[in-house]
């Protein structure tokens, strides 16, 4: 079964699509985060979820 672990970003209406976008690329590339959700609220604020595997090393003894 695969586990993940998730981040929150929280957007305010006046940043823009493509500071929202390149905040949302550099989360992606250097700390390998994908996309989960992402929604728009009335006011103009967007909430986007990040997500990643989580990877378990078992260890022998």
């Amino acid at each position: 079964m695969t586990e993940y672990e998730f981040r929150v970003l929280t957007f305010p209406r006046d940043m823009s699509r493509s500071e929202v976008r390149q905040a949302i690329t550099d989360q992606a590339e250097y700390g390998h985060w994908e996309l989960a959700r992402s929604r728009l609220y009335l006011g103009g604020a967007r909430k986007v979820w990040l997500r990643r595997r989580i990877i378990r090393v078992r260890r022998t003894a």
